[in-house]
């Protein structure tokens, strides 16, 4: 199970062009340094209240997070989130919370935003009907509040990046904002991860402004090079900002 979960996290196509029925989010990076291409543009995203970068001006890093279950390096991780003083989102499915309690007591207590990753981790886009959508997202809400005490930040990201036009609406509707990602690479691979130099060569030189960056809390390799790429990423001239900040931006 846990390695299905790994191998489904994340997909990503290069080559379409705008919303489909169901598509799979992609990006494609024409010119090093500068923000991707998306498979929308963003003021189509923003009809539908939903994000994949930043403003293009502005050198801004936005860190996200997946995760559908915990193998030990999410320690890590908050260790180094924590001593960098760098704000993350975590999207995280709901027997992640259920079964981690103290780990996303954590995040929240050290000022992390935990978001919605949805229950059971579907493809999203074959759901039709907007009960059994609802489902999928309040599910997490009640086993968040339950635990936390208050209710979740209404940011959701569709599991693998798998979305349609209807879905975005909504999520709209539900009163979520959601949001992809404008950099990612091979990480989810538990048993097959990158090198340190491998993660390097495709986080660096497609860095930009408005990136937001998603890395999955399973890595071992993120875990063990956190610390160095915020550091790279400072060095740039990058700030690391929360999803408050995009989102607020945006609007």
């Amino acid at each position: 199970m846990k390695k299905s979960i790994t191998a489904l996290l994340i997909a990503a196509a290069l080559t379409v062009p705008c919303l489909a029925a169901a598509t799979n989010w992609g990006l494609s990076f024409p010119t090093p340094g500068d923000q991707p291409k998306g498979m929308a543009g963003s003021e189509e995203l923003l009809k539908n209240n939903a994000y994949f970068v930043g403003a293009p001006e502005e050198k801004n890093v936005y860190l996200t997070f997946d995760a559908g279950f915990e193998n030990g390096n999410t320690p890590a991780i908050l260790d180094t989130l924590k001593k960098t003083g760098v704000p993350a989102a975590f999207f995280l499915v709901g027997t992640y919370i259920r079964d981690n309690p103290q780990l996303v007591l954590r995040m929240v207590d050290e000022g992390h935003i935990v978001a919605n990753h949805t229950m059971s981790h579907p493809d999203m886009s074959g759901i039709s009907d907007k009960a059994s959508f609802e489902k999928e997202l309040s599910q997490v809400e009640v086993i968040y509040k339950n635990l936390i005490g208050r209710d979740m930040p209404a940011y959701y990201r569709p599991p693998r990046g798998i979305y349609s036009t209807e879905n975005l609406k909504m999520a709209k509707a539900l009163g979520y904002k959601t949001v992809f990602w404008s950099l990612a690479y091979v990480d989810w691979y538990v048993n097959k991860q990158p090198t340190r130099d491998q993660a390097f060569s495709k986080l660096i030189p497609r860095a930009h402004p408005g990136m937001v960056l998603l890395l999955h809390s399973t890595s071992a390799t993120n875990a063990q090079i956190l610390e160095e790429l915020i550091g790279k990423y400072r060095e740039m001239g990058y700030v690391f900002r929360t999803l408050d900040e995009l989102t607020a931006t945006a609007d």
